[in-house]
């Protein structure tokens, strides 16, 4: 790939600098402060590093007919994403290193963006033993048993000594089966209302707190997806200030919505489930202090008829790589203020890279991976753009701003708006 960008916002050292940008033979040669003479057509084009989300379900191998290796990576270049880390509740679970091939080899052949995939944490992802992890430690870029917590305590400590040993992170599904009671929606005000079985948050803080207790005893590297509840801000913050080793994440749909914004449709539904207005509070005072460390959308799809059955007879998952960056921008960055542009840009590609050990940034002299997007370009979110197979979002009609222009991946122009 060869392209000259001429006066555009390139974010370099932590903030944006108006600039040209050089690419030769798909390495960066350039990056020029560029002198403002009047309005240009690129002033609103703002030029990041390609984002990392570090929580997607590309479905293959096992779940095809919902995502494949294909659609996903093409969703997640029309999001910014150049790079995905891909959550291992396939079939078969990469569990060994034989299976762990059956989904690289695909990765190999038809990934548009860098797809590293989980180790998962227990054979079959079913909590009884540990997986080859040290087989797959090379070719993985952690451990996960994601879509399941590690009921026993004792297995996931000796999971987090395993890990520490090979240098890989051990990252949780923090989730209590014994306090799930058949619930699919948050217990609170909308499942009452409406005779909704409810799933609590001690369901999700309870194995959060376990596990830090663990890791001050293992050292080990951890990290919480998907965090919903005020607890388990309160938690990590705490533990945080401690000196524990311990980072999280967690999705546009917990930052933005709340249960009272809940409608009787599958696109509502996901684990954890959007929580209460307390939650949503802290969780945004948590991204704004620090407490969260990133942003992971949990893309998770599914076919049409699988969310077709409303809250209580879906099954659980919502897509996001395509709508997540116009979603924060918009809402967290230009409405509310609560965030800074450079600070998404932190939570969205910076801080993921740097704490999973992928290159971060923008520089000269390496490969381009970075996104271009039109800031001032105002759309409504309709799936039937979404080149995901999967069209189940909570954010369905929603205003936003911000388009994605181009993503370019290891030199390489994967996505481009014509």
């Amino acid at each position: 790939m060869n392209r000259s960008i001429k006066g555009v916002n390139v974010f370099t050292n932590g903030k944006f600098v108006y600039s040209d940008l050089q690419i030769e033979n798909g390495v960066i040669t350039a990056i020029a402060p560029a002198a403002k003479t009047g309005a240009s057509a690129n002033d609103s084009c703002y030029i990041m590093p390609g984002f990392t989300d570090v929580h997607v379900h590309l479905r293959e191998p096992g779940f095809s007919y919902k995502e494949n290796i294909l659609t996903g990576t093409m969703a997640a270049a029309h999001g910014g994403y150049a790079a995905v880390c891909a959550m291992p509740n396939l079939n078969p679970t990469p569990d060994s290193a034989e299976h762990l091939k059956v989904q690289t080899d695909i990765i190999a052949r038809d990934a548009k963006v860098n797809v590293y995939p989980y180790g998962t944490i227990t054979v079959g992802q079913m909590g009884e033993t540990l997986s080859d992890m040290d087989a797959m430690a090379e070719n993985v870029i952690a451990f996960s048993d994601d879509g399941k917590g590690v009921q026993s305590t004792e297995l996931m400590k000796e999971a987090m000594l395993k890990a520490k040993s090979l240098g890989k992170m051990i990252v949780a599904h923090c989730e209590d089966n014994s306090l799930l009671r058949g619930g699919y929606i948050h217990d609170g005000e909308y499942a009452k209302a409406h005779d909704h079985a409810g799933i609590c948050s001690e369901s999700e803080w309870g194995p959060i707190a376990r596990d830090l207790e663990l890791v001050r005893e293992t050292g080990c590297a951890y990290h919480v997806c998907h965090i919903s509840t005020k607890e388990s801000v309160e938690i990590i913050r705490q533990a945080k200030k401690n000196g524990v080793n311990v980072t999280c994440e967690t999705g546009p749909h917990y930052l933005l919505m709340n249960d009272s914004m809940l409608e009787e449709h599958g696109r509502f539904k996901m684990n954890p489930p959007i929580r209460s207005r307390e939650d949503q509070e802290a969780l945004l005072e948590g991204l704004a202090d620090g407490t969260i460390d990133m942003i992971a959308t949990d893309h998770a799809p599914h076919s049409a008829e699988e969310k077709s059955r409303g809250l209580k007879g879906s099954v659980m998952g919502v897509v996001g790589l395509e709508t997540a960056f116009p979603l924060l921008y918009t809402y967290l960055v230009k409405e509310k203020k609560l965030i800074t542009l450079e600070k998404l840009v932190e939570l969205m590609a910076i801080n993921p890279a740097e704490r999973f050990g992928l290159k971060a940034g923008l520089n000269v002299g390496e490969k381009a991976n970075l996104t271009m997007f039109d800031l001032n370009s105002r759309y409504t979110i309709d799936p039937e753009t979404f080149l995901s197979m999967g069209k189940a979002t909570p954010f369905t009609g929603w205003e936003v701003g911000g388009e994605c222009l181009l993503t370019v991946c290891n030199g390489e122009a994967v996505w481009a708006k014509e």
